[in-house]
């Protein structure tokens, strides 16, 4: 089995052989086991389902929440001659029964689907029909409750399985705790445990943590001090720009990016990124999914993240070519209490989510009992401004509903149009012959697209016009009409961000949520905000060492690296020998301050090593200095939620 699977991984993929887990994992699923794959990002998930996908007789669902993921992946095994479908809330009517034909008719290996597709009566009736080989679930943290990027579509996932009883499922994920890892397998039925984990330790990655005033400073020192290719993560659209431009006047090779712009600038501007034109991209967290570039050396937090697998996941998309890279996170005390307000507005209350849910359905004039699978155009300002609401309690409103699967909010516009040729090309000769006019048009679409009688592609409009030698206008007015008369379905791109409804409108008094998975989805999100606290806080332990503890690796060695690994060496003492003088001055400094002398004639061990200690305690601010020269023991975790 594992000889075919190779002969698999050589031919569609070229690699000449797996990486650590990933012949494990595949053989588990191929014996018929309920799997999870716990590995870290750029560990290579991908190949864990594609090539046991490519030996099974019938088609794979694949079901994941990121939709820029979904389309990538089918467009690149489209490209290794992989036949693979996708269908997310968004899609057309037409392009949707598309895919849903090529399945039935076993074109496809593999259909991509979103969480929120799984209760559509469409695709149960599907699935029933289909002979499915695999069930697998992406980003599997998304399951639990505990998880940082819960969302309940993806508790129906144990659902579909009646309808494939033979498939096993596969679970992936690269950051998750031990309690999100046993909920992942009781929430997908698994008949036992069955876990394959690989080691989240770096060693090639330091982890470091800055406190600094000045972080715009300190960013552009970072840079031109590393001069290879990094990523800079920050908060909001506006700063992206914003830093962006600032790097750019300070003569660094930059760029920004967040899910705000236009799909082709988008698509330019990563690539630029991935070629090296640029060096330096600054993005939101819209920025690194699906992203396969092996030399970065640098990724910055300028603001602080939501949660440590947040930045451990982001982080770790440097150094993947094994080179020594780096995890900066830069923050200041207004960092602290910016993050705790964040988590507050991005829990706006359960009436004003209902209300801002009855708002939508007013704003696009849709009744009660309607707008399932259909989409809107939508400006947030327009909205928010029309009925009064604030934006950003507007924004965190819209993704609760999001997440609850009431709705779906595409906050990007397309990249390009489509076009599929639902007719044989019998019927197009006839059409070109009764249509003279038609023929210039026709003609080049069927010379310039393969694959168009199969399933819709994507198409541009402007290289088209120049290939048939016809104005825009005119190109676009020609497939508007050959739309008409079924001959081809034409789909212009989308230019606007969108409200696309998962369900019907309801009416509130019949729109449930749970206040207990309310609460409890808050109170998970302040242990995981008060976590991160802890850890960029906590300058005695080394970062890596913190980061492994979090995800349950409690016997990992100091890396060496990171900036408190770097302090420590200074001290020249081994880890041991540090760890037992630290902890004689903090009992001795607890609740009894006491001058230096004292303390160090009070200690049990070597004068210079009690002092070399006491110093990195004191530049640590772990031991303070009080106006009356009197040593006391502070302890920084006090960052707590009121």
């Amino acid at each position: 089995m594992s000889s075919e699977a190779k002969k698999i991984l050589v031919q569609y993929w070229g690699y000449p052989g797996f990486r650590p887990k990933q012949e494990e994992i595949i053989d588990s699923v191929m014996a018929g086991n309920d799997t999870l794959a716990l590995l870290p990002t750029g560990g290579g998930k991908s190949i864990c389902f594609q090539v046991p996908g490519m030996m099974l007789e019938g088609t794979s669902i694949v079901i994941t929440p990121l939709i820029a993921l979904m389309k990538d992946q089918v467009a690149r095994l489209k490209q290794q001659g992989i036949p693979a479908g996708a269908i997310y809330t968004g899609m057309y009517k037409d392009e949707i029964e598309s895919v849903y034909s090529n399945c039935l008719t076993g074109k496809f290996k593999f259909l991509y689907v979103s969480p929120e597709r799984l209760e559509n009566s469409s695709f149960i009736d599907v699935i029933a029909r289909l002979n499915v080989s695999l069930i697998v679930v992406d980003e599997a943290h998304c399951i639990s409750q505990w998880g940082y990027d819960f969302r309940p579509p993806y508790l129906r996932i144990a659902n579909i399985r009646q309808y494939a009883v033979s498939a096993p499922v596969l679970a992936l994920t690269a950051t998750a705790t031990p309690t999100v890892v046993d909920d992942i397998m009781s929430k997908l039925n698994f008949p036992t445990p069955n876990l394959f984990k690989s080691g989240f330790e770096r060693k090639n990655v330091a982890y470091n943590v800055i406190k600094e005033t000045d972080k715009t400073g300190k960013l552009i020192r970072l840079l031109k001090e590393e001069k290879g290719s990094s990523i800079v993560y920050v908060r909001n659209r506006r700063k992206t720009r914003e830093l962006s431009d600032i790097l750019s006047q300070n003569l660094i090779s930059a760029n920004y990016y967040h899910a705000g712009l236009d799909a082709k600038v988008r698509d330019e501007r990563q690539k630029s990124w991935s070629s090296g034109q640029t060096r330096v991209i600054v993005s939101t967290n819209a920025f690194g999914m699906g992203i396969d570039k092996a030399d970065v050396r640098l990724v910055v937090h300028y603001d602080l993240p939501d949660c440590i697998e947040s930045y451990f996941q982001e982080a770790g998309r440097a150094g993947r070519d094994q080179k020594p890279a780096a995890g900066i996170l830069l923050y200041n005390a207004n960092d602290i209490s910016n993050a705790k307000k964040k988590l507050l507005n991005s829990f706006p209350s359960l009436s004003l989510i209902k209300n801002i849910f009855n708002a939508l359905g007013n704003y696009f004039q849709l009744p009660e009992g309607s707008g399932a699978d259909i989409g809107f155009d939508f400006s947030i300002a327009d909205f928010a401004s029309q009925y009064g609401f604030n934006i950003i309690e507007t924004y965190n409103a819209i993704k609760f509903l999001e997440r609850e699967g009431f709705l779906f909010y595409v906050e990007s516009a397309g990249q390009f149009s489509k076009l599929f040729i639902p007719v044989k090309k019998e019927e197009i000769y006839r059409y070109l012959v009764e249509n003279p006019g038609s023929d210039r048009l026709i003609k080049e679409i069927l010379r310039s697209y393969t694959g168009i009688f199969n399933d819709y592609i994507d198409i541009n409009e402007t290289l088209l016009a120049k290939r048939a030698e016809m104005d825009l206008k005119m190109v676009v007015d020609k497939l508007a009409a050959l739309h008409k008369t079924s001959i081809l379905k034409y789909i212009p791109i989308r230019t606007k961000p969108q409200i696309v409804y998962s369900t019907e409108r309801l009416n509130t008094k019949y729109i449930q949520f749970s206040k207990e998975n309310y609460h409890d989805l808050k109170a998970a999100a302040e242990k995981r905000l008060q976590s991160l606290f802890d850890f960029i806080t906590n300058s005695m332990q080394c970062r890596s060492i913190q980061l492994l503890a979090y995800f349950g690796e409690t016997k990992s060695k100091r890396c060496g690296i990171c900036d408190i690994c770097l302090e420590k060496n200074k001290v020249e003492l081994n880890e041991l020998e540090f760890d037992h003088i630290k902890e004689l001055i903090k009992s001795s400094l607890t609740d009894n301050p006491q001058h230096i002398y004292e303390l160090v004639s009070n200690i049990n061990a070597e004068e210079e090593k009690v002092i070399s200690v006491l110093r990195w305690l004191l530049e640590n601010h772990n031991v303070i200095r009080q106006k009356d020269e009197m040593l006391m023991w502070h302890d920084q975790l006090n960052m707590k939620f009121d």
